[in-house]
């Protein structure tokens, strides 16, 4: 469990947020080509198929865009008329289509702690960006915002941000937020405890196999690979598409912080996902150059 953040340093990449974290995979999975070898749904065909027949809360899916297969998962809310619609549709698409069990559940999480905070909750600063007109900002996850329009850098602190961009559920989860002092110094680093920081030099796609580390104020650096692109997840609180799926753990707290590489580059954003750091598993992060592009922002 990753040790939260010393509250005197000053503002930076805190990392991590409202809410994602990890899945524990069952040893159960049933891969579609088992029923129908013959048959192979090309990667667009399945993921609308899935979003008209099978899309119910609970439900995710992910582009392995290096073996070009679909990868279904289920969480333990998906149970009986849910999950056999569910292992029906992935038997009718054939080959290409693999669906899998997690042990946790999809959702969202807020806690009070260390990080970026509005009305109570705690998300985690992703990244300091620079806007298209100058002005200093912070991207986290879109649907930190739900707790307010104005975030401090410490719990009941002096209001330091304020919204002006967010997105959640629908094309993304991220947001942006403008520092309310325009001279704030926002480094473009991330802090990854103990004195270390990682300074951020570009951003960049994700790639089905690169090594990424993720920071949160929750459980602090963790580290996977990315396992999907383009994935759709089924939040309760609503349908999110075009993330990342990777194998990196997190937890309530660690929501809109950063996911980069060792060498600097930006990734992504934490979303959500299901299960804790201690079981592992499946967590979901928004791409960083689409919410970039999006709120009109870059890397300074």
């Amino acid at each position: 469990m990753g040790k939260h953040h010393d509250d005197n340093r000053r503002v930076k990449v805190i990392a991590g947020a409202i809410g994602l974290v990890a899945v524990a995979i069952t040893a159960s999975t049933f891969t579609a080509s088992q029923a129908a070898p013959e048959l192979r749904t090309a990667p667009a065909q399945a993921t609308e198929t899935l979003r008209e027949k099978a899309s119910a809360p609970g439900t995710a899916w992910a582009v392995n865009t290096s073996t070009n297969e679909v990868l279904v998962t289920a969480d333990s809310t998906v149970t009986g008329a849910k999950w056999d619609n569910l292992v029906s549709t992935v038997k009718s698409m054939g080959a290409g289509v693999r669906l899998q069990r997690t042990a946790g559940t999809f959702k969202l999480f807020a806690e009070g702690g260390d990080g970026i905070f509005a009305g109570g909750s705690r998300c985690s600063l992703g990244f300091n960006v620079v806007t298209d007109d100058g002005r200093p900002g912070i991207l986290t996850a879109g649907h930190c915002t739900a707790a307010g329009r104005q975030f401090s850098l410490t719990p009941g602190g002096r209001a330091a941000a304020t919204v002006a961009r967010s997105t959640f559920p629908g094309n993304g989860d991220f947001a942006l937020l403008t520092y309310n002092n325009r001279n704030t110094d926002a480094p473009s680093e991330v802090d990854t405890g103990n004195g270390r920081k990682v300074r951020i030099q570009r951003a960049a796609e994700a790639r089905v196999g690169t090594q990424v580390q993720r920071m949160g104020s929750t459980t602090g650096l963790r580290a996977g690979r990315v396992t999907g692109l383009n994935a759709t997840v089924n939040y309760p609180e609503g349908r999110v598409t075009g993330l990342i799926q990777t194998t990196v753990c997190a937890e309530g707290g660690d929501s809109g912080g950063p996911l980069f590489t060792v060498n600097g580059t930006a990734i992504g954003l934490t979303s959500g996902g299901s299960g804790d750091c201690r079981s592992g598993g499946v967590t979901f992060f928004q791409p960083v150059t689409r919410a970039l592009a999006a709120v009109g922002a870059r890397i300074p």
